[in-house]
């Protein structure tokens, strides 16, 4: 057991392909989990990503053990980790106001290019350890995540309102009442200069909430009408 735990830190030829290998198939499973959901980075764009900083990790330990220049091991792999999060930002997209998709999955971008450093520098027991946990928090803390955001949904209504000089307290009853926020004060939609008209993000928990929220922004006073800016999304 000792003999077989000394070859795999050695580096050799056969450690070099036993880790290249392992990369491959540690940035797989997570790559498989991004997949599974869509995710702009999938099962291929993690393979290589993995395996090509495990082989930055490789290059520095074959130019110090086997060239024999006298380097910073650590240099090369360092740049991979700087380099990640250029590739990591392809991936974020910005939906609409206050609604970013993405960074999980630049975040497990970035993950797996650690993990591949590990497997490079036959880290074994740190590269398989943190595969685990990121499949953990990529996968089942976002069923957790998920069904909280399920139970609590947003829509975006625009409100015109007949006074610009109520705006500031309007603003505060909307907060007080219903819990809105990211409010932004825009020219009337009617074409009245004399209205003035407020786009605000609402909690809601489900449809028929969502309608009741509508009828009653309508019936307060002031309020000329109110309608749904956007289609919901999540919070």
């Amino acid at each position: 057991m000792v003999k077989a735990i000394d070859f795999l830190e050695s580096f050799n030829s056969i450690t070099v392909i036993i880790r290249l290998i392992l990369a491959a198939v540690l940035g797989g499973c997570i790559g498989l989990e991004r997949e599974k959901y869509k995710r702009p980075a999938g099962f291929r764009t993690h393979i290589l990503v993995c395996i090509g900083a495990a082989m930055t990790s490789l290059i520095s330990q074959y130019i110090a053990f086997k060239i024999g220049i006298s380097a910073d091991a650590a240099r090369i792999p360092a740049q991979v980790i700087s380099g990640l999060g250029f590739l990591g930002v392809g991936t974020i997209l910005t939906k609409g106001r206050d609604h970013i998709v993405g960074l999980t999955t630049a975040a497990g971008i970035w993950a797996v290019g650690t993990i591949g450093i590990a497997c490079g520098f036959g880290f074994y027991v740190g590269a398989c350890a943190c595969t685990i946990i990121v499949l953990i928090a990529t996968s089942l803390l976002y069923k957790l995540e998920n069904d909280k955001k399920e139970r609590r949904k947003t829509v975006e209504i625009y409100i015109e309102i007949d006074d610009p000089r109520k705006v500031n307290d309007f603003i505060k009853r909307l907060e007080n009442i219903f819990e809105a926020k990211n409010f932004m004060v825009v020219s009337s939609r009617s074409g009245k200069t004399d209205n003035i008209g407020i786009e605000a993000i609402f909690p809601i928990n489900s449809v028929s909430e969502d309608e009741n929220i509508l009828d009653r922004l309508s019936e307060l006073e002031d309020v000329i009408y109110a309608i749904e800016s956007v289609p919901k999304k999540l919070s």
